[in-house]
């Protein structure tokens, strides 16, 4: 029979498969990371929060069936035949008045995110754990204040943009002739991810400096760029 393998070598290849798992999961969650990233962007720019499909409109002619959709820096309303009539835009860096503390958690979301993604390069110069934890407490910060946003959106309805979209039923946490579109669930889904990546980003961290011996812990650096 052939003799056990030594204690040492056990703890060797336990480290080495940790390693290996730790770098694959890193990786895994670093795309994620970039994803969530891209998402804030969309979410930030796309004027399709909140919107109608057919919204009746009574004036001095015959009644017109209008659609439109907002975001928090354009609104668009779509008349039947006639070209899209947009009103505000990314480029005029002015989100529309009533959204404008909306529009600023968002955009502190997104630099939270990017900034995550930017401290992806710090694996070079850091350890990992620490790597880790920084970008854990980054994207617990865009979370945060993603879902700030998406509380403070639905209680700022009660405005004039609100009222020609969808009517004047409109009122705070009220939504009138209209419904929320695919970019505020976005947002939704949004703060699921930013939650979910933090706490994988903590719990590797953990790992990192549980299972690696003391004089390891000094030499991770690289642990996710190195072969």
């Amino acid at each position: 029979m052939s003799a056990s393998p030594p204690l040492a070598d056990l703890s060797r290849l336990y480290q080495t498969e940790f390693i290996r798992s730790a770098r694959a999961v890193g990786v895994l969650w670093a795309i994620c990371t970039l994803c969530l990233a891209i998402i804030q962007v969309v979410v930030l720019v796309q004027p399709s929060w909140i919107g109608t499909a057919d919204l009746k409109t009574q004036g001095a002619g015959p009644a017109q069936h209008v659609s439109g959709t907002l975001g928090l820096f354009e609104v668009c309303m779509d008349p039947d035949w006639l070209v899209p009539d947009c009103r505000g835009g990314l480029s005029s860096l002015s989100p529309l008045p009533s959204f404008q503390s909306v529009a600023v958690l968002v955009g502190l979301s997104l630099w939270a995110v990017w900034t995550s993604v930017l401290c992806l390069c710090l694996f070079r110069f850091c350890s990992a754990a620490t790597v880790y934890k920084i970008c854990g407490w980054l994207q617990l910060t865009a979370g945060f204040c993603l879902a700030l946003a998406c509380l403070l959106f639905p209680d700022s309805w009660e405005n004039p943009e609100m009222r020609a979209l969808c009517g004047d039923s409109v009122a705070s946490f009220s939504p009138g002739n209209c419904s929320v579109h695919w970019a505020y669930i976005l947002a939704i889904l949004g703060i699921l991810d930013a939650v979910i990546l933090a706490t994988l980003a903590f719990v590797l961290a953990n790992r990192q400096d549980a299972l690696l011996p003391p004089d390891a812990k000094e030499v991770t650096t690289g642990l996710l760029i190195s072969a």
